[in-house]
């Protein structure tokens, strides 16, 4: 695969639900890439915010075309490794688990219990890899922006436990106590399929949880609607955009930092050299390129 007239963007932005582009984003370019795993939600929009380049794309797609299950989680994923990404914040809207965890917070989840049936891993065909995923996100990344949301005095919660449902539809009530059981702090529909992707990619990952609502086990709050969700997002979505921001522009204080995901395929690949499916080999390439050669 041909990457070298691609631009080269050390991080990437991915938008979630009310997050389909970012205003002060000086837009240079937009990139259309076709993936050995498809098409992405939408075209990357290449630009500059606070003076650095970043890579932006919309998950859903612009005008939210895709449900959650209807999202090329793979293609997005592979399509920023391709653009030299290396470090991800992703948007994400969720609704809360706990009484503590107020509609409008912010919460930067760091685990995941994962309900969904969807591909969710790059490996396959006549390579097998096991990656450790342990720790799901970034942990520098993670408190980047939790330094930088604390800062600018809003409410954020350093770390919690993302249930992730395929949907669309929102949980029943009886799963919403079900998850409260399992002592899960927040539910959405996307985040644990792009955490464990990122790994694979070996690209420094962060889920930025925007909380809209108590979800259903709250019996005396109003029952989730989209009106209701929407209404609180609107409200969060200009804090995740200063949130952003402020973590792009002083990105440079964690690059001495280390951290395990960019070796995260280090002793994962199990399969012999000898016996891999060389079409695999290709395609996974701009994976494991520098462990198979």
């Amino acid at each position: 695969m041909d990457t070298s007239n691609l631009p080269k963007v050390k991080v990437g932005i991915l938008g979630g639900t009310g997050l389909y582009k970012i205003d002060s984003l000086k837009v240079l370019q937009t990139v259309e890439l076709d993936t050995p795993f498809g098409r992405p939600s939408d075209s990357y929009v290449i630009g500059e915010l606070e003076g650095v380049t970043v890579a932006f794309l919309s998950r859903h797609g612009q005008g939210h075309r895709l449900l959650p299950s209807e999202v090329n989680y793979r293609a997005n994923i592979f399509g920023f490794k391709l653009l030299g990404v290396e470090k991800l914040i992703s948007v994400n809207s969720v609704g809360s688990l706990k009484e503590e965890i107020r509609p409008r917070d912010i919460v930067l989840a760091d685990q995941f219990i994962d309900r969904t049936h969807r591909p969710n891993t790059f490996f396959g065909e006549g390579v097998v890899g096991h990656i450790s995923f342990a720790d799901p996100v970034c942990p520098v990344l993670s408190r980047h922006l939790y330094l930088v949301a604390r800062d600018l005095q809003l409410r954020v919660h350093p770390g919690g436990t993302y249930v992730c449902i395929e949907g669309p539809a929102f949980s029943t009530r009886a799963e919403s106590r079900v998850y409260r059981l399992l002592q899960a702090d927040v539910i959405g529909m996307t985040a644990a399929t792009e955490a464990r992707l990122a790994r694979e990619a070996e690209i420094c990952y962060v889920t930025m949880n925007l909380v809209t609502d108590y979800d259903v086990w709250k019996s005396e709050e109003e029952s989730v609607s989209v009106e209701l969700v929407l209404e609180n997002l609107k409200y969060n979505i200009e804090h995740a955009r200063e949130i952003i921001k402020k973590a792009v522009s002083t990105i440079d204080r964690i690059e001495g930092e280390s951290c395990l995901c960019r070796e995260a395929l280090k002793n994962a690949i199990v399969t012999s050299r000898e016996t891999m499916n060389p079409e695999t080999v290709k395609k996974l390439a701009p994976l494991i390129s520098r462990y198979i050669s």
